[in-house]
């Protein structure tokens, strides 16, 4: 990830020229007056008419920006969609009952075709829940001269979630389309702190929308421990624009549009968009293995500050020491000690522990990291494998619709136990029943413990469910007041969790 830099205004040719021209023009003219005239200047009739052109100059500069602009937009637009949701809203039920209230729900927000077999990035909070999922596809421009400018209605057809993915709140989604314009990823990592940028989507439903700003920081952390970042953009962003490209000049995405900071509700210049290379990476792995193998290596790295590098003698009082080096990981393996200080990853200084968290957030399972290392005044240089970090419990809510899955009687969802689910979960012990993928989080009168998402539930008062119908028969067998007990497979020990009956 790059580093955030001070905030120097980035202009491509054709802007810097419109905005410096009337600039440049009458300072030549400024200089050309006094040696030709003197200290006390042209005639008033050769001075107006050199403002004149001054002006007509700085005029067609300003229209071929425009101009080009215009164009921008009308490349861009094509591959921007509109994403419609019908889902479910979860939340207590009031006056004190127990259970989950489920009632429907639309949502809205925007996504843009990254692929022209009917790939779509948008925000996971854009699909989340959703039982169907719409996409409006733009028509395309057919390029006739004196075309009318209200467009036609735009093509509204449905798409399947592919997969989401939490951490960046990111999902892709597809349609069954084929010859799609779709647009290409920039490197993130190229961005600057002033360059010029278009945010394209729907914001409060109104599609097509454009709103042009500059690129406010890069590598923005919003929560201190969080190894995701942020480009910070004053491109006006609003609701509905989730999901929705950050592009370039050349057209190219740089970011998705994803949160922003308000009091008000609504646009105060304080948007956020997750970085392309980041969002690249995880459409990549969601479309190879249907989700997203975060890696590790095997360490924490923390801050070197002048305190710490005096207490421990480190003889420099900035930089990156390894706090701790996982045993039998791939850190230690290769080689690395607590007590190291990072110079280089993968030839990059680093210089802070969470820009090293950062860097290392965006490489994919399989790769292989260079670590520069300084130990006790002495250089060494170690080769490190990424390997599969565990896995989120919460990958699993993805999975699961309320209308499919909901279990009133125990306040979760439930998924019937598959070999693709059984890989997600490490030292399985039995590789059948059903998983826990949402849980109301409400205690039970009379209860031992709770359900959690990730536990796999293998047997109701002794009888063993094997599967999501299973459960329910058993569970909606029983009468109020009957007590229940769960036998659970959690984190691969078993343990039971009973409560009573009471609905």
């Amino acid at each position: 990830m790059p580093r955030v830099h001070s905030a120097i205004l980035v202009v491509p040719p054709f802007l810097r020229w419109a905005l410096l021209a009337p600039l440049v023009v009458g300072a030549l003219a400024a200089g050309a007056n006094e040696a030709e005239c003197g200290p006390k200047g042209p005639p008033p009739q050769q001075t107006a008419a050199r403002e004149t052109a001054a002006r007509a100059t700085a005029l067609v500069d300003l229209r071929d920006a425009s101009l080009q602009l215009e164009r921008l937009a009308e490349r861009v637009g094509p591959s921007v969609v509109q994403v419609l949701t019908l889902g479910y809203s979860r939340g207590d039920m009031a006056d004190g009952e127990r259970g989950v209230l489920v009632a429907p729900s639309r949502g809205a927000g925007s996504g843009v075709i990254v692929d022209a077999n009917g790939y779509i990035i948008t925000n996971a909070h854009v699909v989340q829940g959703a039982h169907r999922i719409q996409v409006e596809l733009p028509v395309r421009d057919s390029g006739v001269p004196g075309r009318s400018l209200v467009r036609p209605r735009p093509r509204l057809v449905g798409a399947q979630l592919v997969a989401i993915d939490e951490e960046t709140d990111i999902a892709v989604v597809k349609v069954a389309e084929r010859d799609l314009p779709a647009l290409t990823f920039a490197d993130s990592d190229a961005v600057r702190s002033g360059q010029i940028v278009m945010a394209f989507g729907s914001p409060l439903g109104l599609t097509s929308s454009v709103t042009l700003g500059v690129v406010s920081a890069v590598a923005r952390q919003l929560e201190t421990e969080d190894p995701m970042v942020y480009l910070q953009t004053d491109a006006p962003i609003n609701p509905g624009n989730s999901g929705g490209p950050l592009v370039n000049l050349e057209g190219q995405i740089v970011g998705i549009n994803t949160l922003i900071l308000t009091q008000s509700g609504g646009n105060e210049g304080l948007g956020f968009a997750a970085p392309s290379n980041i969002v690249r990476r995880v459409f990549e792995q969601i479309r190879q293995f249907g989700r997203v193998r975060r890696g590790e290596i095997g360490v924490r790295a923390q801050t070197i500050t002048p305190l710490l590098a005096e207490g421990l003698q480190l003889g420099r009082d900035t930089g990156v020491v390894l706090s701790d080096v996982y045993p039998e990981g791939p850190a230690a393996v290769a080689g690395a000690q607590v007590g190291d200080i990072v110079l280089r990853l993968d030839g990059k200084p680093m210089e802070n522990g969470r820009q090293l968290q950062v860097n290392l957030y965006s490489r994919a399972v399989g790769d292989t990291v260079r670590l520069d290392l300084e130990r006790r005044g002495s250089g060494l240089t170690l080769s490190v494998p990424v390997v599969e970090r565990e896995d989120d419990p919460y990958r699993f809510t993805a999975l699961a619709r309320p209308e499919d899955h909901l279990i009133p009687r125990l306040g979760v969802l439930g998924l019937t136990m598959t070999s693709d689910l059984a890989a997600l979960l490490p030292d399985l012990r039995v590789a059948s029943g059903v998983v826990v993928a949402g849980a109301s989080g409400l205690g039970v009168p009379g209860s031992d413990g709770q359900l959690e998402v990730g536990d796999v539930i293998h047997a109701v008062n002794g009888r063993a469910v094997g599967t999501l119908p299973d459960l329910r028969a058993a569970v909606d067998a029983l009468r109020i007041g009957d007590a229940v007990v769960l036998q659970v497979e959690r984190d691969a020990e078993l343990v039971y969790v009973t409560l009573r009956i009471e609905k």
